[in-house]
């Protein structure tokens, strides 16, 4: 190994020669993950934040209630591309698949040869909480390629001394605030480590600064777009914690969920990979090993959903392969020495195959449920209040067409007189999105909703005096309406218990809906 100096003339550059990424093996493993998710993309049907999604899609803006502005472009490009689940699924498989890519260029930068490129990637494809993010749309499958970016750039600076590189952290970090807010928590923890080894050096030079000023740029909409509206986003984060909506964990339970997210199989590698990042011969990138620390310190503190850290796991796969790669090493001293490399893989891939109908919609509900009970291991509730008999990242896929097919029933055996007069009430953002996306088909108007950006949209053209409302109970609406009329009860044995309620007819509203409309507001 040599030495030298970067730009700034203060960083030490470390100059090794690195292995080539073995681009056979990446393609693979890419081709692998990228089918696992081609051969269930329909599966059980629309997600409740795919409907959403689509919805904010149809209403581009610089900002969002409760999500940053990229989630929507997403949505907009499945929407051009036909607007079925193939298609808004589309960008998700590819950015699963650049996700194992990514995971494979992290284990090379810290000196990974062909097999700990192999180990690193095949677990990223075996994590439950990548299968899950990357089989349907929304931010989180996006989040850590923007992360996981940020990581390799700061490991190319360590390497190369170039400060320059800064200002390519400083795009991938503002594309990533402008993909999911979460993002911010992740630059503090990157600064903290910085400060904590000799890259704090990199602070005394411009580079980092400009880094940092491309990416509040990039930022600057949203920040405008939360200035102008009151700053939604943080009145939503203060009602979610006012109203106890997410499950709390304590420290040790927070950690647990993180080894069955990331899957217990590759535990022992990323537990691997942080103690040699911090102690052990990766300890020249300590930066990465103190990054996840800090990360996993903030998250603890601030009652965060387990899968809040998930993004940061790809870094520590990555260097525990690198070390699972060099204990193996002494074993190479004839042709036997490959087969421990061998079953290494085989025994992942096999234990990754074992928890993927957890994680993927493989399964019939029926049969879903039978081998949750046999493995006795079932994903863990990150909300209070949702409970069914599926997890909720499936449970929330069932119910959606039939629910708005019930709605067009009611709708169209009222008397014309007053279906003119009517419109349609959503108690949440699926199901609106569900009657915006399948009601059209039915000749239903648009929903109308009081929940997140929703109600930042509005009540539209409608002036009527009588609502179809969803969900709501009929002691809420008698206040509301001068009588109520039980029309329906939407059911789906495989849905959310939520959405399991009575569907009422409110009609002569006791003022117009405009005027009341600031009491409808529901954000949370």
């Amino acid at each position: 190994m040599t030495a030298g100096r970067g730009t700034n003339g203060d960083v030490e550059a470390v100059s090794e020669g690195l292995p080539k990424l073995h681009r056979p093996t990446a393609i693979c493993l890419v081709t692998l993950k990228v089918v696992l998710h081609i051969v269930t993309i329909s599966g059980y049907g629309y997600f409740r934040d795919e409907l959403y999604f689509l919805d904010c899609g149809r209403h581009l803006d610089w900002g969002y209630v409760d999500c940053a502005p990229l989630v929507a472009i997403y949505a907009k490009i499945g929407l051009l591309l036909g607007g079925s689940l193939p298609a808004i699924r589309l960008l998700p498989l590819l950015a699963g698949g650049l996700l194992v890519w990514l995971t494979m260029m992290l284990a090379r930068e810290m000196g990974g040869g062909r097999f700990a490129q192999a180990l690193a990637g095949l677990s990223a494809i075996i994590a439950p909480a990548y299968l899950a993010s990357a089989s349907f749309l929304s931010m989180n499958v996006f989040e850590p390629l923007f992360w996981m970016g940020c990581i390799w750039v700061v490991l190319r600076i360590y390497r190369t001394g170039d400060s320059r590189l800064w200002i390519w952290f400083g795009v991938l970090a503002g594309l990533g605030l402008e993909n999911k807010h979460s993002t911010v928590f992740f630059g503090v923890a990157v600064v903290i480590a910085l400060l904590l080894t000799p890259l704090r050096r990199e602070f005394a030079h411009r580079w980092i600064w400009l880094g940092a000023g491309v990416a509040l740029l990039l930022f600057l909409p949203n920040m405008l777009w939360q200035i102008v509206n009151g700053f939604p986003t943080l009145e939503d984060l203060t009602n979610v914690k006012d109203a106890g909506k997410n499950v709390v964990l304590a420290p040790v339970d927070f950690i647990a969920q993180q080894i069955l997210l990331i899957h217990p199989a590759t535990f022992p590698i990323w537990l691997a990979g942080l103690v040699s990042l911090l102690v052990g011969r990766l300890s020249r990138f300590r930066v990465v090993g103190l990054t996840y620390l800090a990360l996993l310190v903030l998250m603890i503190v601030l009652h965060a959903k387990n899968y809040y850290l998930a993004p940061i796991y790809p870094m520590l796969l990555a260097a525990g392969s690198v070390r699972v790669e060099a204990w193996l090493e002494h074993w190479r001293i004839t042709r036997a020495g490959l087969w421990p490399r061998a079953a290494v893989l085989a025994c992942t891939a096999v234990l990754g195959a074992v928890l993927a109908p957890l994680a993927l919609p493989l399964l019939s509900p029926v049969d879903l449920v039978s081998y949750q009970e046999m493995l006795g291991v079932a994903p863990p509730r990150t909300e209070v209040a949702h409970s069914g008999p599926l997890p909720q990242h499936f449970g929330d896929r069932f119910g959606w067409e039939e629910l708005v097919e019930e709605v067009a029933e009611i709708y169209w055996s009222l008397p014309e007189e007053e279906r003119s007069r009517t419109g349609i009430y959503a108690s949440n953002y699926g199901e609106a999105g569900a009657i915006n996306l399948f009601g059209p088909a039915h000749g239903l108007p648009s929903a109308i909703s009081g929940h997140q950006n929703h109600w930042l949209w509005g009540t539209g053209d409608f002036d009527g005096d009588s609502l179809i409302w969803l969900q709501w109970r009929r002691e809420w609406l008698e206040g509301l309406c001068g009588s109520v009329e039980q029309a329906g009860e939407h059911f789906n044995p495989w849905g959310m218990a939520e959405e399991n309620r009575p569907i009422h007819i409110c009609r002569e509203l006791s003022v117009p809906l405009e005027e009341m409309w600031h009491e409808l507001k529901h954000w949370n």
